[in-house]
């Protein structure tokens, strides 16, 4: 999915449309980055290739937890 759309981030703090599954997601894949959700936390997994972890966060309005490591995804 894209990251972003019109100029506003798709992964957000709290969501706003109607829910459109009682299940929670564990594992968010965008044009930018995976983000997974391990403990209830909000993680940066992987970025995509040629795209910073800064470049992630200033897209992402949610707060992403950040390990010191995070890989780049592999095609």
């Amino acid at each position: 999915m894209q990251h972003a759309a019109k100029g506003k981030s798709k992964i957000v703090q709290k969501c706003t449309l109607p829910l459109t599954s009682a299940r929670s997601i564990d594992l968010v894949v965008t044009d930018l980055a995976v983000i997974g959700f391990p403990g209830g936390q909000i993680t940066l997994l992987e970025t995509a290739p040629g795209v910073s972890v800064a470049e992630v966060i200033a897209a992402t309005e949610a707060d992403l937890s950040i390990p010191n490591n995070v890989p780049e995804m592999k095609i």
